[in-house]
């Protein structure tokens, strides 16, 4: 989502190369690009001048390190800048039992998902969660939100007969007492624009239910009109927190970037995928990392141990360290990256990857490989040397691909095994201590088995790093 505005604020600084003292005369065109690629990216016109002016007063007059390049100090201050901008420090919920939460914002922006979304990340905290369909103009509306309760086996509540909103708020609160219910949560309606008769109901339920918590889900595509949604809904019903949604997407950013600031209203939790999975708190300091290219490792280790098998993680690395592995192995480490979630944005919270693409066309040659070795039998898997022409031919003809297909996977994983068996020499672990020390920041290389074996280089189904 923020690429464009990575691109912008990375070539900012490239002509700042061996400037001793950083002073208004040396920074001018670097900030004058630096606002340019804030209001290119959809920020609003107030912050992105309010940004630059601290910026500059930040940096002029600053000695540069020794230690570092101009540029690398500058982006230091501007990350600084950035986790202000968008709200310093994590916000948490109010801590309550039953927590009552209404969910509110425009039709489309995602309200009934995200419902589900935060339903299911207080069922793994051992919570019970309770859905209440407060939208009961569209009844696809309480469909899907049925349906997503029912899948992820939460308490559901609506009443499809009766459009009195307050009174079904009451109802539900009711019911979800006598299932001692943990979590409510309220989808109310949206509609297109804001308008009078949505801002009255919502009073009127606000009102009914006093919940402790009212968050707006906002379109982040939707830019600067996002935010003065968010400013409208505010000043109607006191916003507690935004969950921002479509950050996975093509969206310029500006949004995110402008809403703690024009709204007062703290960033809570962001979407970012289709999947009820695809839901994460929102962390200021971590987002002005992706922004800036630097990646999100913290992120990456907590998907890690949330999706991947620790004991399959370690029994993997060590297969693959002592050149061990089959096609069992792979077929094995590629589910557990995709428990993960989504190539592109596993590959994105890496340090120095945000720039590579990681699209459709990578994700199917994943899929492709997979359907490959699924098309083997277990036999074949565990021992690839056996893979004659006719077990080919087979094998192609089983995942609806050519051999040639087939031919290269296997080539791949020959070339792969064998620069495996060099490593274990001497030679090959000076090698690959000099690799982790120039990759300096990123910690300790060996820890890397933990996701999932994704430290041991190219690997069939996925990009060649």
């Amino acid at each position: 989502m923020f690429e464009q505005l990575s691109d912008r604020l990375g070539k900012a600084f490239r002509n700042l190369r061996g400037v001793g003292k950083l002073t208004e005369e040396n920074m001018e065109d670097a900030l004058k690009e630096v606002r340019s690629a804030l209001l290119a990216a959809d920020v609003h016109f107030r912050v992105a001048r309010q940004f630059v002016t601290q910026v500059k007063e930040a940096c002029v007059g600053q000695e540069v390190l020794k230690s570092v390049t101009p540029g690398q100090q500058v982006v230091k201050i501007i990350n600084d800048e950035l986790v202000k901008l968008l709200g310093e420090g994590t916000q948490t919920l109010v801590e309550k039992k039953p927590l009552r939460i209404m969910m509110i914002g425009l039709q489309g922006s995602g309200k009934t998902t995200c419902s589900a979304k935060l339903g299911k990340m207080f069922k793994k905290q051992g919570k019970k969660p309770l859905m209440v369909a407060c939208d009961p103009y569209r009844p696809a509306a309480i469909d899907q939100l049925e349906t997503l309760a029912k899948q992820e086996d939460f308490l559901f509540y609506a009443e499809r007969d009766h459009k009195n909103v307050p009174k079904i708020g009451r109802n539900a609160m009711n019911y979800g007492k006598r299932e001692d219910a943990d979590l409510l949560v309220f989808d109310t309606a949206g509609r297109l624009q804001v308008d009078e008769d949505l801002i009255d109901e919502i009073k009127k339920l606000k009102q009914e239910i006093s919940p402790d918590e009212i968050l707006l889900v906002a379109d982040s595509a939707l830019g600067q009109e996002a935010v003065n949604v968010a400013k409208s809904f505010n000043e109607a019903v006191g916003l507690t927190g935004i969950i921002l949604t479509k950050l996975d997407g093509d969206a310029r950013g500006g949004a995110a970037l402008s809403m703690k600031t024009i709204t007062n209203v703290p960033i809570k939790f962001m979407g970012v995928g289709e999947k009820v999975d695809d839901f994460e708190v929102f962390h200021p300091d971590r987002l002005a990392s992706r922004i800036l290219g630097m990646g999100d490792v913290v992120s990456l280790v907590e998907k890690a141990q949330e999706h991947v098998d620790e004991k399959e993680a370690e029994r993997l690395a060590q297969r693959m360290q002592r050149a061990e592995f089959d096609f069992e192995d792979f077929l094995a480490q590629m589910q557990q990256v995709k428990k993960m979630g989504n190539l592109g944005g596993i590959m994105k919270m890496l340090p120095g990857m945000g720039k590579m693409q990681f699209g459709e066309a990578e994700e199917k040659k994943m899929k492709h490989t997979e359907a490959l070795i699924l098309s083997m039998t277990p036999h074949e898997r565990r021992n690839p040397q056996i893979l004659n022409a006719s077990r080919r031919q087979r094998i192609a003809l089983g995942a609806g691909m050519q051999i040639r297909d087939l031919n290269a996977l296997i080539k791949q994983y020959q070339q792969m095994k064998k620069m495996m068996k060099m490593m274990r020499g001497g030679k090959g672990k000076k090698m690959m201590k000099k690799m982790a020390s120039q990759m300096g920041g990123m910690g300790d290389m060996g820890n890397l088995g933990d996701l999932g074996g994704m430290g041991g280089g190219n690997f069939p189904g996925l990009p060649k790093l």
